[in-house]
């Protein structure tokens, strides 16, 4: 892999809860395996959509990647660094290089801040400008995320949730990363509101360079926004590929099921009638205490056969380069 930022075979597991008879009995905590070898690179300049239902590892993913959590096992490299051996400053340059936004902006904005005093907080940890210029630097942010310049006198909670998530955006550029990564950023948001925070970063992207890591449930929003996709089912990769040919081509079963359960990506033609969707999903994503063996979807797969309950499915890579898992695919 030759990406800015990539994941290789990455593990990690949380001590789960003992029941009452595990209590009395003494017995180890329960593992839940959040990541089960995770692999995915992301290049210079793209957007890689991580799509899955709750629970499959998303969010874990996304913390790993700006070491908020540690991994178990694998490897982080950044423009070919290792990032988990990095510490004291190449750590904190890596930090400001690689930014992550958060799915409730007014949760990961200090309360007690004005927005000037947390977009000037990154500028003076990372001495990006000198004091005298940190007021304009904060008026160039705020009209790059268009908000007005009065916004630096003001406190988070006068804001409404969809400005809050532009002051989170304008933070993570202060100190002009690389790298964002934006977990459910646009979830909470309503319809209208989601589509100005994507054009927004569509528009960013394309003046600043930056390269980013979406992370979502919501196959409408990923459409819009991502150049490539890679699909996530409890804390594995079962699918990557360019967005067009996982939307138009899907090769997995857990895919297939994902874009069938989705809400209609085109509103249906003046006199049309709406064409019924066929069941997607059957069953309940089972606990990442319990991983089925095998292809871990096997028990909610239409298509699965005796193989896929024994024997975990390889990478199969297609003529387009497109990545998935499953026995079906030979």
């Amino acid at each position: 892999m030759s990406g800015i930022l990539v994941a290789d075979d990455l593990t990690r597991s949380f001590p789960g809860r003992r029941g009452f008879a595990g209590l009395l009995s003494g017995s180890a905590r329960p593992l839940v395996r959040a990541l089960n070898g995770v692999s995915l690179e992301l290049a210079r300049g793209e957007t890689l959509a991580i799509v899955g239902e709750s629970g499959c590892g998303k969010s874990t993913l996304a913390r790993a990647l700006v070491r908020l959590i540690d991994v178990d096992g694998g490897q982080i490299s950044f423009e070919g660094t290792d990032v988990r051996r990095l510490s004291g400053a190449d750590l904190q340059r890596y930090n400001r290089r690689v930014q992550m936004i958060f799915q409730d902006p007014y949760g990961s904005l200090n309360p007690r801040m004005t927005v000037g005093q947390i977009l000037e907080e990154g500028l003076q940890v990372h001495d990006m400008v000198p004091a005298a210029q940190r007021a304009a630097r904060v008026g160039e942010l705020l009209s790059l995320v268009r908000l007005p310049a009065d916004a630096a006198g003001r406190l988070p909670h006068e804001f409404s949730g969809g400005q809050r998530q532009r002051i989170a955006i304008a933070r993570a550029l202060s100190i002009e990363p690389d790298v964002l990564i934006a977990d459910e950023i646009v979830s909470a948001l309503d319809v209208s509101v989601q589509a100005q925070i994507l054009n927004l970063l569509l528009d960013l992207q394309s003046r600043l360079g930056l390269a980013i890591l979406f992370v979502s449930h919501d196959l409408r929003v990923v459409r819009h926004l991502a150049h490539r996709v890679a699909i996530m089912y409890l804390g594995r990769v079962v699918e990557v590929g360019q967005a067009d040919d996982v939307f138009d081509r899907p090769r997995h079963p857990y895919t297939r099921a994902l874009l069938r359960a989705a809400p209609a990506m085109e509103p249906p033609l003046p006199g049309v009638p709406r064409v019924r969707r066929s069941a997607a999903l059957v069953g309940e994503l089972p606990s990442p205490l319990a991983i089925p063996n095998g292809c871990p979807f096997h028990p909610r797969c239409p298509e699965a056969i005796d193989r896929c309950s024994v024997e975990v499915p390889r990478v199969n890579i297609d003529e387009n380069r497109q990545m998935a898992t499953c026995h079906l695919l030979g």
